[in-house]
């Protein structure tokens, strides 16, 4: 049962990254003036199984001079780490819910980095490399404001489940009880993800694609899979953490498109940050705001535990 369960959810998000391809296509060219994807059945909604076709059916080339097992293996390891995180998805069949969950998913998402890495470096070209080693110093830096801004809420809920942070946004959502860091995380998860505007992995102007810039059909559709669904999961983990997390609830699944739709308004609104204003960003504002943050919750927990035990 638990096998058929983690197939079924590996299925689901494969195909919920599909039609977000789609989705974003199609807002992409709502927001421009022009229609998108719209040959391949009703609005286009053929549209990703054709172009998952067109990509794995291409020929498959490489570099001469690339490291060639680890170039290939690269691209389905960071496949297997996003779509590992999956297993948190806290459902009724999945037992892997278990009381250190956000935990993991600090784990298993710092782990994404390597194949930034391992890509970047295994292609022996000076773009991919490039791309490589920005992406890798945007993703440390933005993790680190990202860990300190769960550690607020790990600080006020006292648990590291996504079920204890249900129960206690039941009556008020963490959005409306701390508004600058709602923001604060929607920007560090755009970075995190290398989405517009902090999309430094993928300067067409002066790095063509960055560290993927040597992949094509089957490798590139993996790497490609596996930033959406990083996305996606980003979406849930927002709305996990500051609205309200009923899970079991029709309305979580809205929040999580409308989420999913701010990343892609974003991107159609807004131009690419220059690069050091993105690391003074992380660095200077959003770091010493997030350690602040950490200071006031903490106050409040032990004013909080001060007076139950001063009461009792």
């Amino acid at each position: 049962m638990y096998f058929l369960s983690s197939l079924f959810t590996l299925l689901m998000v494969l195909l919920s990254v599909g039609f977000f391809t789609l989705f974003e296509r199609k807002v992409l060219s709502y927001i421009q003036f022009r229609k998108g994807p719209n040959k391949l059945g009703f609005l286009g909604i053929f549209q990703p199984f054709s172009d998952g076709f067109k990509l794995f059916s291409s020929e498959l080339f490489f570099p001469l001079n690339c490291n060639f097992m680890i170039y290939f293996i690269c691209p389905i390891l960071s496949l297997f780490q996003s779509l590992f995180i999956w297993l948190m998805f806290p459902v009724f069949y999945n037992s892997v819910d278990f009381i250190y969950g956000f935990l993991f998913f600090l784990s298993c998402s710092s782990i994404g980095i390597y194949g930034l890495i391992i890509c970047g470096w295994s292609s022996n070209s000076s773009y991919s490399m490039l791309g490589c080693i920005r992406s890798i110093s945007q993703a440390i830096s933005y993790e680190v404001s990202l860990s300190l801004i769960m550690l607020c809420y790990f600080l006020i809920v006292d648990s590291y489940n996504f079920l204890d942070f249900y129960k206690v946004q039941f009556n008020l959502w963490f959005m409306f009880f701390s508004l600058p860091l709602f923001f604060c995380w929607i920007s560090c998860c755009m970075a995190e993800t290398n989405r517009s505007p902090f999309d430094f992995s993928e300067g067409e102007s002066e790095l063509v694609s960055g560290f993927n810039v040597e992949y094509g059909s089957g490798e590139f559709a993996f790497l490609f899979i596996s930033e959406y669904s990083s996305i996606i999961f980003m979406s849930l983990i927002s709305c996990m953490l500051f609205m309200g997390g009923d899970f079991y609830s029709f309305y979580f699944f809205i929040k999580l498109v409308l989420f999913c739709f701010l990343f892609i308004w974003i991107r159609s609104c807004l131009p690419r940050y220059r690069y050091d204003k993105l690391m003074y960003l992380a660095w200077s504002v959003y770091l010493p705001l997030s350690l602040n943050y950490v200071c006031f919750f903490f106050y409040i927990k032990f004013y909080y535990v001060y007076h139950f035990f001063l009461l009792s």
